[in-house]
């Protein structure tokens, strides 16, 4: 009996570990393959120039983490448009400089600042309720602000850092700002910046990581959780107006990848796709007549991509979404 045991612990844990090679091993060859800025260029010429050309005045759109990197050309690429954007940043010397960079360069003066440091659930509500006395529709909350810690910090309300922004954080803005995306209403839409890394992991219960911390791991479980929240989110408000979709920008040369992930960038070197390159389906999905998206999906290159990995057996993890939605709920003290 003990025998037969051992070789059951035996055979699942190299089960475990041979699948876990594999979905490393197929994220980096079909990373490699489709995420770099050679392949943006190879995929660009399918892109369609006047899809780009709609202009946005009147549109409300809210963009996190808005200082620097995808966020930044995000918010520029919107206000070129003509839309009223707010930039939600945390550091308020960073955002403001951000902020005359794009009313600069657009010629956009409708481009304003709130402060909202997004690893903390209080300072969310704060803002949430600060913007619900502006009474105007959210046409577009671009849910970009994102973290890549490689250490395990918690944050003084007592979560793991990384969780706290990349997926409370973008749980509890999305859900207060439903009453003011409702008032856009059927033109409303969501769009969260999630990352190729999450085809890497299944989705996971252990919200924080709770033993052998690993940063990166960590960041690619709540990008994977990102997607499977959108896909919640799609189903719950679908009588609503509101579209949902997640996104994933590629490999792009930010200052998030340059620090968190220096080796990395150092090895991709001239091979990392520009911060407007990787911006640009976040532009895209922003503008798309809602006819033509699909409510739920995952999109990569302006086109409706895949969630997982053909044998990286991630698909029915989804399942567990309610039970982490009933968990962001309770940390949040949402719907109670």
């Amino acid at each position: 009996m003990q025998v037969q045991l051992h070789f059951s612990i035996s055979f699942t844990t190299l089960a475990m570990f041979l699948v876990k090679t594999w979905r490393s091993t197929a994220f980096g060859l079909y990373g490699y393959l489709n995420f770099t800025k050679s392949a943006y260029l190879d995929h660009s010429k399918n892109f369609k120039a006047e899809e780009m050309e709609t202009l946005m005045p009147g549109k409300n759109c809210i963009v996190t983490g808005a200082n620097s990197g995808i966020g930044y050309s995000t918010a520029e690429g919107l206000a070129q448009r003509g839309a009223t954007v707010y930039l939600v940043c945390r550091n308020k010397d960073r955002g403001e400089a951000a902020l005359s960079q794009i009313q600069t360069k657009t010629g956009n003066q409708n481009v304003y600042l709130e402060i909202c440091d997004l690893s903390s659930v209080a300072e969310i509500k704060s803002f949430a309720s600060r913007f619900s006395e502006k009474n105007v529709p959210v046409h577009v909350l671009v849910n970009n602000a994102g973290v890549l810690e490689q250490n395990r910090i918690t944050t003084s309300e007592g979560f793991e850092f990384n969780f706290a922004v990349n997926v409370l954080g973008t749980y509890a803005i999305t859900e207060l700002m439903v009453p003011l995306l409702e008032k856009a209403s059927p033109d409303a839409r969501v769009i969260t910046v999630s990352s190729g890394g999450m085809y890497s992991t299944p989705l996971t219960t252990d919200l924080q990581y709770s033993e052998n911390f690993n940063g990166v791991e960590q960041y690619a479980r709540n990008k994977r959780i990102q997607v499977a929240l959108t896909e919640t989110w799609a189903d719950k408000y679908k009588n609503k107006g509101i579209g949902f979709y997640s996104m994933h920008p590629g490999w792009a040369e930010t200052p998030g990848v340059a620090k968190n992930l220096p080796s990395f960038s150092k090895s991709l070197s001239g091979k990392l796709r520009t911060s407007e390159e990787g911006a640009d389906t976040v532009i895209w999905l922003a503008l798309q007549p809602k006819e033509k998206l699909v409510s739920g999906a995952f999109y990569f290159d302006r086109a409706e991509a895949h969630k997982h990995l053909a044998f990286a057996a991630t698909r029915g993890s989804h399942a567990s979404i309610n039970s982490v939605v009933g968990s962001l709920n309770s940390m949040a003290s949402l719907f109670v």
